[in-house]
């Protein structure tokens, strides 16, 4: 931090000595795995605990108390501020809280307990981009970024007298307390967003989106001119490409398409990789505009069929065997199935016929041709997706207004700290 116009009977001092002559600041223990006993009665206090500015409580770790004093750990107080020396961010800086059990943390985290200076208003400090920036610069590590704690007590602090500081903690704590209602707002905001979306394909799918009229009962009545059918009667289903040794050694290579390219209706193109390909595959695994993209496996129940249309920004470009492709004619059929698929009965569908007992995810040419779908016909699927990417694509402008807003949000912490370390409160 540079000394700048400091306010009157404020002093700049490092760290050390702000914190005076017997005080506590300290790194925490160096506690093994083999030290560890999930039976413990001691709590053991991780970096992924330590929040900027906040107290995350995230952590299940815990050793004895015999093992804490055999190790001759530091047991935590409930008001000590904790500073973690490994990001992210580095020298990030919280209040513990107290625990239930007594408490120790790892040697990557300092403990720091004072009474020459208010705790909050130090934590505060800390969590400042003035002293953060000072943090930076002092750091080291090639892969992973730590400062130390001979590093942290150099760096300078503008001090105000302890009123001072308590009028200050009192007025950043103000102005966090409405931004942080500001962001709870938000957070609604996303919620209600994402529940409209939900209900947007709902009604889509069930012939409700350009009337009231039209209904589906699980596999009962559908709107007139509608009628169930599978993917596989509407669509030509087709497998990718398996990834194997075999194939670095081919001379042609074109780029393809892996699990990790396909998004719920959205495709991640930053990273492309190639893949050796015969002559005789090419026409096989080739992706057209407006082919629909079907995720074949995932640990998750969330995660498995994400399904997205491929835009043909990458030509030629195939596909690997983990993506299931299906070519619908006219390709606008793949809008409307896709819009299926991402709806709430489309997602159960797929759940449950990907579904094992081994607790894995996995799809197959075969259950994805056997999906079924509400299909209306072709004039009416044109108007319905039509209607569902206007929706969409309002609300998607208002989720952006608010992702800005988020960030904004963000921003504005560390200009309210700034601002208070400058004597501006």
């Amino acid at each position: 931090m540079g000394i700048g116009n400091l306010p009157d009977g404020w002093t700049f001092q490092p760290l050390e000595t702000v914190l005076g002559d017997g005080n506590l600041f300290v790194d925490g223990d160096w506690v093994e795995s083999k030290d560890q006993d999930p039976n413990g009665d001691v709590r053991l206090i991780q970096l992924a605990d330590i929040g900027d500015g906040s107290y995350r409580n995230r952590s299940d770790r815990f050793l004895t108390y015999e093992k804490a004093i055999e190790l001759g750990c530091t047991f935590l107080e409930k008001g000590d501020l904790l500073v973690a020396r490994m990001p992210d961010p580095l020298g990030r800086a919280c209040i513990f809280p107290g625990d239930s059990k007594k408490a120790v943390t790892v040697v990557d985290v300092c403990v720091i307990r004072t009474n020459q200076v208010s705790h909050r208003w130090l934590m505060h400090a800390i969590n400042s981009p003035q002293f953060r920036a000072d943090v930076e610069s002092l750091q080291s590590g090639s892969t992973r970024k730590r400062i130390s704690r001979k590093n942290l007590e150099k760096v300078g602090l503008p001090v105000p007298p302890l009123p001072e500081q308590e009028r200050i903690v009192a007025k950043i704590e103000e102005l966090f307390t409405q931004l942080e209602a500001g962001a709870a707002a938000l957070k609604r905001v996303r919620a209600g967003l994402k529940r409209y979306k939900a209900s947007v394909l709902k009604a889509a799918c069930e012939g409700r989106l350009l009337n009231d009229e039209g209904r589906i009962e699980n596999d009962g009545e559908l709107p007139d001119g509608w009628r169930w059918t599978t993917v596989g009667e509407i669509g030509e289903i087709s497998g990718g490409l398996t990834k194997n040794s075999k194939r670095d050694i081919l001379p042609k290579k074109l780029p393809y398409l892996r699990v990790a390219n396909v998004y719920a209706n959205e495709l991640r193109l930053d990273k492309i990789s190639e893949i050796g390909i015969e002559e005789n595959e090419i026409q096989r695994t080739l992706l057209k505009d407006g082919d629909l993209l079907v995720v074949e496996g995932n640990g998750s129940a969330d995660q498995i069929g994400r399904v997205a249309l491929w835009n043909g920004s990458i030509s030629p470009c195939l596909h690997q065997n983990h993506i299931i492709k299906v070519r619908f004619e006219p390709k606008e059929v793949a809008e409307y199935v896709l819009y299926w698929l991402l709806s709430d009965g489309g997602r159960e569908q797929i759940t449950r016929v990907a579904s094992s007992t081994s607790g894995l995810y996995t799809l197959s040419l075969s259950k994805v041709a056997n999906l079924k779908v509400p299909l209306p016909p072709l004039a009416e699927q044109r108007r319905i997706v039509a209607e569902v990417e206007r929706r969409l694509s309002v609300a998607q402008e208002v989720e952006s207004v608010v992702a800005a807003s988020v960030a904004r949000a963000g921003r504005l912490r560390q200009s309210v700290l700034k601002s208070a370390f400058e004597g501006k409160y």
